[in-house]
């Protein structure tokens, strides 16, 4: 899921965007946009980059090894025939 500390800073962002009118109501309206994007994130099923990036390398090496598995059963395949 989307870090704890940018779901902060999008909050925060929002918020300092507001109208001069509702400043007033500024801390409240963070809270409620805090709540509503990580309601609305979650849904998302979201992850890191770096978790993203390590499952990438996994699939990598994964394809290279049944590429090589491949490559050898067709090996032995030929050779016994």
């Amino acid at each position: 899921m989307l870090e704890s500390q940018k779901l902060e800073e999008l909050a925060a962002r929002l918020a300092a965007v507001l109208p001069p009118g509702v400043m007033g109501l500024r801390k409240e309206l963070e809270e409620n946009f805090r709540a509503v994007l990580r309601a609305n994130l979650e849904r998302f099923d979201l992850v890191s980059r770096e978790r993203f990036d390590i499952q990438a390398q996994l699939l990598s090496r994964s394809i290279a090894r049944i590429e090589a598995l491949e490559q050898r059963l067709k090996t032995l395949e030929s050779e016994k025939a």
